[in-house]
């Protein structure tokens, strides 16, 4: 096994083993030995809370473990994000991002952003818990753009729909694209709604945010 691939299980295991203060050691060596942080977060941090993610939805861990899942997640990204190459290249846009109204999960929604800005995205984090109308009230102001918004719970997709339904009944729907993801969701529930991408993980999304990106230019 390489050097880098250990280090990336080491990144991975920290995660999932809840170990807050053993993985800052570890990113920092990540680093170090000069490998690419931003494969670091997708590869070793992010899978690691994918990990986490699946082991709270099977029971065995509950949300305790899981912020303390996350705490180690953030302490890697801290010291990774110094030695992330933003990409600059000039077809992005603007990203609307929140937790939709009654779910105040915003792990996945965090990383998603991280993902999204160092992809050279212009971010505006409505934070979780968000209302149909405040995300309607950023997509005036900001008038283009990606919406992307989450949730890991069953009981809150259909605000994601109300949001699309609003967008269109304002005559916004044309101006933005629209991006969903979490838990519960899947490419079939994302058609449903009328949304223009479902991506399942944080590093994908920032991959699909570059080809929206690129179709809104072209409009």
């Amino acid at each position: 096994m390489s050097n880098k691939l250990r280090l990336l299980e080491e990144l991975d295991r920290c995660v999932v083993e809840m170990e807050d203060e053993e993985v800052i050691d570890v990113a920092k060596e990540y680093v170090e030995s000069g490998y690419d942080a931003y494969e670091g977060i997708t590869e070793g941090l992010a899978k690691g809370m994918e990990r986490a993610g699946d082991l709270f939805e099977e029971e065995e861990y509950f949300v305790p473990e899981l912020l303390i899942c996350s705490d180690a997640m953030y302490n890697g990204l801290e010291e990774m994000k110094p030695y992330i190459k933003k990409d600059t290249s000039d077809e992005k846009c603007n990203i609307i991002i929140g937790v939709v109204e009654g779910d105040t999960h915003d792990i996945g929604k965090n990383l998603v952003k991280i993902m999204m800005e160092t992809a050279g995205f212009k971010v505006y984090d409505l934070g979780r818990d968000v209302p149909v109308e405040t995300f309607l009230k950023k997509v005036k102001e900001v008038e283009t753009g990606i919406v992307c918004m989450s949730t890991l719970m069953t009981t809150t997709m259909a605000n994601m729909d109300r949001v699309i339904e609003e967008l269109s009944r304002e005559g916004l729907r044309d101006k933005v694209k629209v991006m969903v993801g979490g838990g519960p969701l899947s490419q079939s529930y994302a058609e449903k709604i009328g949304a223009d991408a479902y991506t399942s993980n944080a590093a994908e999304a920032a991959k699909k945010a570059k080809e929206l990106a690129l179709e809104l230019k072209n409009l």
